[in-house]
């Protein structure tokens, strides 16, 4: 296979990549606003794919950077090693694709984030070893992975009790000005999402120019930046309405005010990972201020046998995105071989 027909089918599936993370992320974006009907589903999806095509544009490219060539080291390769190259980044795809795929079946909130990880580390194992993996930058991206979801967790109980102790002398009006205040609190988080999570696709594509020798640097295009917000966008507005479901209703039963409180204290984590590179998983936030949201409310009315199910999801997500990886690459490296 040439590399030109080789790069596009890596550009396709990268963009595949970004659908299924907006079909699967972006669910936990619309989930609250839609579950308490603060505004119609339609209403909901097309605002929040227009934030998650617009927000890496005036982001940054920290996340991305991170992503493309802080996790693996991307010295020693070029047009001689391509078909390696070719097969090791179609696997990491296959692994995060094929994970969320599965989840998404199923209606677990899964991470992509954790499912791409899982796919690079589990490609690159066996496409070239240890050596080639940058631990620093790994145990940054997991330090990020597991400290977001705590920071969400404490930061929804703190935020609702902070509301509560302002609205307490509140009339039955308080609960239409929660209604509203989503609007803004449910962008505020659109635009994080697409800030971070936007940003793991055109990575993504800057990293394999770079290992395909088509690039001498890590240099993001105009055209990456566009294609990967798009695909995210409509992965977002497609709603995968099994997620939603789940995150929206089966965690905690969710009112305005508590919808309201999620999305705030969530937008200001992924945003804040999102300035300084730390690539975060939108379903481990929200998910968590949910959770914190709940217990600071009443702990016994959140449903922690949910809770406890998406935490082993979080938990086997990177080794089962590993798995896929590991075994697509002998597959495809073979298929390459012959074509």
């Amino acid at each position: 296979m040439s590399l030109s027909l080789l790069v596009f089918l890596i550009v396709v599936l990268v963009l595949f990549f970004a659908f299924t993370n907006g079909m699967h992320d972006g669910a936990n974006v619309v989930a609250t606003i839609i579950m308490t009907r603060a505004i119609s589903p339609r209403k909901a999806l097309v605002m929040a794919a227009a934030c998650e095509f617009i927000a890496p544009f005036f982001l940054g490219t920290a996340v991305a950077k991170l992503i493309g060539k802080d996790i693996i080291d991307l010295s020693g390769f070029g047009p001689q090693t391509f078909h390696t190259s070719a097969a090791f980044i179609i696997a990491t795809l296959i692994g995060a694709i094929g994970w969320n795929l599965i989840t998404w079946a199923f209606g677990f909130p899964s991470s992509s984030s954790h499912a791409l990880v899982g796919g690079m580390v589990g490609g690159v194992l066996v496409a070239y070893g240890s050596d080639k993996i940058l631990w620093k930058g790994l145990l940054y991206v997991i330090i990020s992975l597991i400290v977001s979801p705590v920071l969400g967790l404490i930061l929804g109980f703190l935020i609702l009790r902070i509301v509560f102790y302002l609205s307490k002398n509140a009339t039955p009006k308080a609960n239409y000005f929660f209604n509203r205040m989503q609007i803004p609190s449910s962008i505020a988080l659109a635009l994080s999402h697409g800030g971070n999570d936007v940003q793991k696709s055109i990575g993504l594509i800057a990293m394999s120019y770079m290992m395909l020798g088509l690039s001498p640097t890590f240099h993001i295009p105009l055209w990456v930046v566009a294609s990967c917000g798009m695909a995210t966008a409509l992965g977002t507005a497609s709603g995968g309405w099994r997620i939603i479901k789940t995150v929206g209703s089966k965690i905690y039963r969710l009112r305005s005010v508590h919808a309201f409180c999620t999305q705030t204290s969530s937008a200001m984590v992924i945003l804040g990972a999102s300035l300084i590179g730390g690539p975060v998983s939108t379903t481990h936030v929200v998910s968590s201020s949910i959770m914190g949201v709940g217990a600071g409310f009443r702990a016994s009315a959140v449903r922690w046998g949910v809770a406890k199910n998406i935490i082993v999801a979080w938990f086997i997500t990177i080794p089962a995105s590993g798995a896929l990886a590991a075994l697509s690459f002998f597959l495809i490296k073979s298929v390459l071989s012959y074509i």
